[in-house]
């Protein structure tokens, strides 16, 4: 669909619903405000299923919904657990174990080759979502069932619980990346789709979590992450996807290898392009985390609050709705911003809610005579709407930093930073709380870490002429590059997108 008929769509759907304001109230006084409140997430999603083809739409909502929001959140909580009381490892080396889940994550770039040039019976997509599956399932049931794991074979577990994931979102993306870049009008109408259901995922995911961990313990807990792999091999037999033409010319398969990498080299040069790819990693690595830590502390029974299994899942849960609020909240008010404003007003609020974590660890908030229940739950939901309105303009960034042909490839070298970011984040993280000497059952300089955490996100906003300011809506390359590596998609893509109309380029301010 053309940018023209993009804007006639948007003029009917404002004109159609400035003239249902008076008849509709008139006609039918028993349409209530909670009816509207159902109907216009359901007809938001019938106009993505219209235009992005509704097994792409089943694909995002298997894999943000269920693989990443749900299992990603049960996990978390879950692995907390089976680290400390199963493996009882230390805080500091348990966020030094973290780091390697983002190893898959790294590894994003190869996936996204092997989806792009190496189709598997014709199959570019449908594939990966079966070996996805099968690594996550088989890898989930392992840790869960066998007893007496050692910690070098239950990292290893529980990596491939997280490289499923990785490939299986990584081949979401990829069609992700290039709806975005043909429909450029709902690129953000796409990542509110795939933060509202990571959103709702997580939400389901934290609220059980405790609960489960309770009932069966850590390790058995752990089993109910094969429930989403089963979802991706079922998508890999369900979503459409035409088949491939594929030569079995080893040649030209040397040549789209060559041409991918040749492609990638030439986008990342751009000063559009890596120009917010190092702020998106800066701004990542700086924040480091001191979760564990925090972790640990909040279950304590002497030195902090001690808070219950089931208690410390519904603080999540709660940061999961508050996320789900950040979602919205993005979609309805801030989709329209520029990227360079949006990101520095989210990095200076990121900043400072980080003093709600020291306000609650040296316990301030008893002398201010909140409870502590309240008040992390307070916290948890502040810091997770504005992790959400920071990180969703940056993956908006990310999606049209993409040239077509190597979508794929290049969104997961993008993803592939961030996750550097994040590994970062998490091992200097580690080596902090390591040398503050924050144990399992010495917290003293806890604050200090956290403190410390605060000062670099703090720092941060000194990285934003990084940014460019053009508008979310706007085509950030040129057009000869967005058409240099296309493909004849008829023949080799079955979620394919009409061209883009037009030239529009954006304004980068360096």
């Amino acid at each position: 669909m053309g940018s023209s008929e993009t804007d006639d769509l948007v003029q009917k759907q404002s004109d159609s619903s400035s003239e249902k304001i008076s008849p509709i109230t008139e006609h039918h006084p028993e349409k209530t405000s909670c009816d509207i409140i159902v109907s216009q997430p359901l007809e938001w999603l019938r106009m993505l299923c219209k235009e992005l083809n509704g097994s792409f739409v089943l694909g995002v909502v298997f894999v943000y919904g269920f693989s990443q929001g749900f299992a990603g959140s049960f996990f978390r909580v879950v692995s907390d657990y089976y680290w400390k009381d199963v493996q009882k490892v230390q805080p500091s080396t348990v966020q030094m174990f973290i780091g390697f889940y983002y190893i898959p994550w790294i590894m994003k770039p190869l996936w996204g080759l092997l989806t792009d040039v190496f189709p598997i019976h014709g199959y570019k997509r449908r594939p990966y979502f079966l070996l996805a599956g099968i690594l996550g399932a088989v890898s989930a049931l392992i840790v869960s069932t066998c007893s007496k794991l050692t910690v070098v074979a239950a990292m290893f577990c529980l990596i491939g619980v997280t490289a499923g994931v990785a490939i299986a979102d990584v081949t979401i993306d990829a069609c992700i990346a290039k709806n975005s870049i043909t429909k450029p009008s709902l690129a953000a109408d796409m990542q509110s789709l795939c933060g509202l259901c990571t959103s709702v995922g997580a939400l389901l995911g934290y609220s059980i979590s405790g609960m489960f961990v309770h009932l069966l313990g850590a390790q058995g807990a752990l089993g109910l992450l094969t429930i989403p792999p089963l979802l991706l091999i079922l998508l890999g037999f369900v979503m459409y996807e035409l088949k491939t033409v594929h030569s079995s010319d080893k040649r030209k398969t040397i040549d789209k290898v060559r041409n991918a990498m040749g492609g990638i080299c030439k986008t990342i040069k751009w000063p559009q392009v890596w120009k917010p790819s190092l702020y998106m990693y800066l701004s990542l690595a700086l924040s480091i985390s001191t979760h564990e830590g925090q972790f640990y502390w909040y279950t304590d029974p002497k030195a902090g609050p001690a808070f219950s299994q089931e208690f410390v899942g519904m603080i999540f849960a709660m940061g999961a709705l508050a996320s789900i609020a950040g979602v919205l909240i993005y979609h309805k008010l801030l989709k329209d911003y520029p990227f360079r404003n949006l990101l520095f007003f989210a990095q200076l609020l990121y900043a400072v809610s980080g003093m709600l974590d020291l306000i609650f660890i040296l316990r301030w908030n008893l002398l201010l005579g909140i409870p502590d229940y309240i008040f992390v739950v307070m916290e948890e939901s502040c810091s997770r709407i504005i992790s959400k309105i920071r990180w969703m303009p940056m993956i908006v960034l990310s999606t049209k930093l993409c040239p077509l042909g190597i979508e794929g490839t290049f969104f997961a070298l993008l993803m592939c930073i961030d996750s550097l970011g994040s590994l970062t984040a998490k091992w200097s993280g580690g080596v902090v709380l390591h040398l503050l000497n924050v144990t399992r059952t010495d917290f003293t300089n806890l604050w200090l870490a956290v403190f410390i955490k605060t000062l670099l996100s703090i720092g941060t906003l000194g990285l934003i002429f990084l940014v460019p300011k053009a508008e979310q809506s706007d085509v950030m390359l040129p057009s000869d590059m967005l058409n240099k590596y296309t493909r004849v998609e008829t023949e080799e893509e079955g979620l394919q997108l009409a061209a883009i109309d037009g030239k529009a380029e954006a304004q980068y301010d360096g």
